[in-house]
């Protein structure tokens, strides 16, 4: 049994890749081919803004977008310490300085109640993040933003293709982020990530950033990166697209199913009103995810945790003087939670399997 099957998934649709990379190898135009541009506007249609912008990585994605908001020494972005590092790295890479929230029981999202406590005179963004798919409630954290001046970054790198009240994440703040790293709903075959912005001048700014800050060729005006997307990237992206509505809605399906299954053992999911989930993992609490892990492993079936240390636990970030006890609701689920193997080709005898051992661990550890 797969984690995530994306040997499945290549067989589904090989036809329309290889064509489409056999396409670029043709042309030959591997750094910005023509295919950057038809993936930047299928994906802005998708997502409705006016803008998309591919880059080299998710990571990167959100390090340009704080370079554009002129973010950099002296200045705040809050965030959360239940995610990935490149969240919070980006903003220390800037010169920034992380301010951690602690997130909500239910989403694993931000705690929008806590938020303003956590602004001051310094704070220039907020950046959420809509983590294992689903999106924390951007109405109310834009309100918040615009009441104190500062910008909202989405961090959707693990939610696109989720909606909101009918908009889909990226497309709900200032500057929507998202990561096409392989295992993500929407994936690549390597690194990648994309940008999307209504604002032009803004946009036009984070384009710069991506490659090396230049406007025109051989003019600087900014201090960039090379976040370029790779061309044959694009050519995998454009192959997966049109099939990435189907997908979105088996990922519901099975999250859903898994939920119904596992809502006496587990503390599963939670989908807020107005919320839909592409689950880029099905994540699970269980008092003993060690021991659960274990027992699946020994049959066969893989797990993952995502996280198991908080970012305000890792040495790194120690010099912010955050401590135990400091976040309580993210340091609890890292201690607690698990996830299960979550494609959209997930046979339904092999999730079946994954419940019965879930639910025989559970009855046996009771």
């Amino acid at each position: 049994m797969q984690f995530i099957d994306l040997k499945a998934q290549y067989q589904r649709y090989q036809t329309e890749i290889d064509a489409r990379m056999r396409a670029v190898l043709e042309h030959g135009q591997y750094i910005m081919g023509p295919e950057i541009a038809e993936l930047e506007r299928a994906l802005a249609g998708y997502v409705g803004v006016k803008h998309c912008l591919t880059v080299a990585s998710g990571t990167d994605s959100l390090e340009i977008a704080l370079r554009a908001l002129d973010i950099g020494p002296g200045d705040e972005v809050i965030t959360v310490p239940f995610t990935w590092i490149s969240t919070a790295e980006v903003i220390s890479l800037v010169g920034a300085k992380p301010v951690f929230v602690d997130i909500e029981v239910a989403t694993y999202n931000i705690n929008i109640d806590l938020i303003e406590a956590a602004i001051t005179e310094r704070t220039k963004a907020i950046m959420p993040v809509s983590l294992f798919g689903q999106m924390p409630d951007y109405d109310r954290i834009n309100v918040i933003a615009a009441r104190h001046g500062i910008s909202v970054i989405e961090d959707g790198a693990q939610s696109f293709g989720a909606t909101q009240r009918g908009q889909r994440s990226c497309g709900v703040t200032l500057i929507g982020s998202t990561s096409f790293f392989p295992a993500k709903p929407l994936g690549c075959y390597g690194d990648g990530g994309a940008l999307f912005c209504n604002d032009d001048a803004l946009t036009g700014k984070m384009r710069a950033i991506r490659t090396h800050g230049g406007v025109n060729r051989h003019h600087h005006p900014y201090l960039g990166m090379n976040g370029r997307f790779d061309t044959l990237q694009a050519a995998v992206l454009l192959a997966k697209l049109p099939h990435f509505e189907w997908e979105v809605a088996e990922r519901a399906r099975i999250g859903n199913r898994y939920s119904e299954l596992l809502a006496d053992c587990a503390v599963v999911p939670v989908t807020q009103p107005g919320n839909t989930h592409v689950y880029a993992q099905y994540s699970i609490q269980v008092p003993d995810r060690d021991s659960l892990g274990a027992k699946l492993t020994a049959t066969g079936i893989p797990t993952a945790v995502y996280y198991p240390k908080c970012l305000h636990e890792q040495p790194v970030f120690a010099p912010l003087g955050y401590g135990p006890g400091s976040f309580p609701e993210s340091e609890r689920v890292a201690r607690s939670v698990i996830s299960l193997p979550m494609h959209p080709f997930l046979a339904e005898a092999d999730q079946d399997c994954v419940v019965e051992m879930v639910r025989s661990s559970s009855s046996k550890s009771g």
